[in-house]
């Protein structure tokens, strides 16, 4: 594997399928430090072949947070500089896309208090609710990938030694990303095809709601009238497309927020926050969680139940063949980005406004009117697997199989 070389291709499939970064766009990249090679590739590419505007460059090391966490006062980590504020607004103004590299740590803030975590969160969350709200509406382009960091790859592939973990966990992110392929550009365009074809066939039979059922799972979710299912790409607000997540292969609308009524069960641990939760489940009664229980992190799930109402709410469903690229591997990643992407999941929390007709330009009281769900979070959970199977029911009543032994039926 030469890193050097798939660094240059996935940085260009970051800048021009990801944010889609146009000549003289202004770009925020945020990054870790472990990402320095990846950043010079992504900066070359966007000055010297994109013609972009100015690049704004935001670096973080996790370890600081874990340091901040341990050490620092309660009113230091709610401290939210109004600087910060200022350059999202000014980012926004500029018509910036935004490109954020992640290396996260899954045991990060493992044995912190999660309600000062859940705390820190949601003052984050109420500062940058503007900036959230563009990102969520189409308002700003923007992406998300990974890279491999020390921990991550050893929990990943605890039996190997440093070195070797974080070169395997390299080869998969590039073979998940298509960046092992000669072209991954084209590659792209030709599995985008792909998904378009289950995405047009869901869009044309407006479904009126699902039946999930597998090992504890046995859940109705009903649609949102005017939902519209999404995959690969998305059209911002100013006409061009780009791809929030790479990988990506879901295709995800929106429920309608009271229509729920059941019993959920996870199938993969979720890294929240820099903690991790194993073995959870809900139990939805009117579309909110009534009960709920996990065999690790359940302090993690109540606080996160507490951050506001439409926490208790879902905003999202997602369809995830069992059998694809990131799920044919067998690895639990431990990383919501590659972990979502293996499986059928749900998020509790905000839903994304593109995901209704309409609802761009909707406020959060005219999305609540109209059934959608508002919150100051989003947080995707895994539930699919080899067992699960869904129904799809019309408006008439009419029993469509679209999924069987966590496999497109269709």
């Amino acid at each position: 594997m030469n890193l050097r070389d798939n660094l240059r291709k996935y940085a260009e499939l970051l800048l021009k399928k990801g944010v889609n970064l146009q000549k003289g766009q202004h770009l925020m990249l945020n990054a870790p430090l472990e990402a320095k090679e990846l950043v010079e590739e992504i900066v070359t590419i966007a000055y010297r072949d994109l013609k972009s505007g100015p690049i704004h460059i935001n670096w973080n090391h996790g370890k600081l947070q874990r340091i901040a966490f341990e050490n620092a006062g309660e009113e230091v980590l709610l401290h939210f500089p109004n600087y910060s504020i200022e350059k999202m607004k000014e980012l926004i103004e500029n018509k910036a896309a935004m490109l954020s590299i992640i290396a996260s740590d899954p045991m990060l803030l493992a044995g912190i208090d999660p309600a000062l975590i859940a705390k820190v969160s949601k003052e984050s969350s109420l500062k940058m609710k503007p900036f959230t709200q563009s990102i969520m509406s189409g308002e700003i382009r923007w992406s998300l990938g990974a890279m491999p960091c020390e921990p991550w790859a050893k929990k990943v592939f605890p039996d190997l030694d440093t070195k070797n973990a974080i070169e395997r966990l390299w080869e998969y992110i590039f073979l998940c990303t298509r960046v092992d392929q000669k072209d991954p550009i084209a590659a792209w365009d030709k599995h985008i095809v792909n998904l378009n074809k289950r995405k047009d066939f869901l869009n044309e039979k407006r479904f009126k709601k699902l039946h999930y059922k597998g090992p504890g799972t046995d859940l109705e979710v009903e649609l949102i009238d005017g939902h519209i299912w999404v995959a690969g790409p998305k059209a911002g607000n100013d006409g061009l497309q780009f791809i929030p997540n790479i990988p990506t292969e879901e295709m995800f609308t929106m429920n309608k927020r009271d229509g729920v009524n059941g019993r959920l069960a996870s199938t993969m641990p979720l890294n929240l926050r820099g903690s991790l939760i194993k073995d959870f489940w809900f139990e939805f009664k009117d579309g909110k969680v009534i009960d709920y229980d996990a065999k690790e992190g359940k302090e993690t799930i109540e606080q996160l139940l507490k951050i506001d109402e439409g926490a208790n709410y879902l905003g999202e469903v997602a369809l995830v063949p069992h059998k694809s690229p990131i799920s044919n591997l067998r690895t639990i990643f431990f990383n919501t980005l590659y972990d979502e992407n293996a499986s059928c999941h749900f998020a509790l929390g905000r839903a994304y406004p593109y995901t209704l007709e309409g609802g761009t330009g909707l406020n959060e009281e005219e999305l609540l009117a109209k059934g959608a769900n508002v919150s100051l979070t989003h947080v995707d959970f895994m539930v699919g697997s080899d067992q699960l199977d869904i129904d799809a029911i019309d408006e008439k009543g009419n029993v469509t199989p679209i999924f069987r032994k966590g496999n497109w039926a269709l």
